[in-house]
């Protein structure tokens, strides 16, 4: 009888201890409730109006759905340096605790690679989250107002100038300016010094500048309506290997270049485009939150409500994953010396 007893209550204390060590088990197995009454701070490194700033905040909307315990995100715009000062802060300066992300400007692991002194961090060392373009279906269009005398790139050439506003050294504004005067021939006078896209616009209506290098998806969600009234003229498209289909006529900068040391540099120029909208968080956060940081974006970027409202607003997205990202700027780093070497003669300063 003692020993029946005995063997029961030992069974019900395997039992018992099997219970726990199957619910410690799922526990384990859950994702860690760090976020829960958190806010997640999302650095723009503009300042409001432009298409990094309007993304994030539609992005901020949806990406806490994803995030086990849904905290709050805020758009803080810190802008400067031309996204370099955001990208540096966020490298070196923010808590690596995965409570603070930034969109990080595009060309900034470029001038990295070229070896722009004021880039204080290795791109690839950054926890990339993901892009919400590989520029699948956008182009990065040179525009001017259409009142411009300039009709053509012959008319840019035979002397006919334009002035393009841009931000500054590291923003692609810049860059393809400079890549339009030096590479297309172009008549060009670059402006620098303008905080943001939304800045550029206010400047060219009131005829201050001619025009700007902006994507497609950006002048869609800022001023369509400039689109739909035929008042601005596209030259040249670039970041494209084919014509956009809603511009058949306006040359592929590829199409313009022959020479092979030039297109080496218009493709390595280029690269930033197939990850055109990069977020990231600061290097070495833990790696549970890292892992629910990059899901969460590319769940968010998956979205039918997300895509219907960047849709609607004018973006046209084609998201990427943090590794794809990765791969973009590793392949860009194996570039030619001479030929970084030249990009960065032609956009650093003297």
């Amino acid at each position: 009888m003692k020993i029946t007893h005995g063997i029961a209550s030992l069974g019900r204390g395997l039992a018992l201890a099997g219970l726990m060590l199957t619910a410690g088990g799922a526990q384990a197995q859950e994702p860690p409730d760090f976020y829960r009454n958190k806010t997640i701070q999302l650095i723009v490194p503009f300042s409001p109006g432009g298409i990094y700033d309007l993304t994030s905040r539609i992005l901020i909307r949806y990406m806490p759905e994803f995030i086990p315990g849904r905290p709050q995100m805020v758009v803080q715009n810190q802008p400067g340096g031309g996204g370099i000062t955001g990208a540096n802060r966020l490298a070196s300066a923010v808590e690596k605790d995965g409570l603070t992300i930034a969109a990080i400007s595009r060309g900034i692991p470029q001038l990295a690679m070229v070896g722009d002194p004021n880039v204080t961090f290795d791109p690839l060392k950054l926890t990339w989250l993901g892009s919400l373009s590989s520029y699948d279906n956008d182009g990065y269009l040179l525009t001017i107002n259409a009142s411009n005398a300039a009709k053509s790139i012959e008319d840019m050439r035979k002397g006919k100038s334009v002035h393009l506003a841009g931000v500054g050294v590291g923003a692609t504004n810049t860059t393809f300016a400079l890549i339009a005067r030096d590479l297309l021939g172009m008549n060009i006078a670059e402006v620098r010094g303008f905080p943001g896209a939304n800045d550029i616009w206010l400047a060219m209506e009131r005829g201050e500048i001619d025009g700007q290098v902006i994507d497609l998806s950006a002048i869609m969600s800022a001023r369509p309506n400039l689109w739909r009234d035929g008042q601005l003229r596209v030259l040249v498209q670039f970041a494209r290997k084919t014509r956009l289909p809603g511009l058949p006529d306006v040359p592929v900068a590829r199409e313009l270049v022959t020479n092979p040391a030039d297109r080496a540099l218009l493709e390595f120029a280029e690269s930033p485009f197939f990850m055109a909208l990069p977020f990231a968080a600061p290097p070495n956060i833990p790696a549970d939150r890292a892992k629910i940081l990059k899901d969460a974006f590319m769940k968010a970027s998956a979205d039918a409500a997300f895509k219907a409202e960047m849709e609607k607003s004018g973006f046209l997205i084609s998201p990427i994953d943090g590794d794809a990202v990765a791969a973009v700027i590793t392949e860009a780093a194996k570039t030619p010396a001479d030929v970084k070497a030249r990009m960065g003669k032609l956009i650093l300063p003297n």
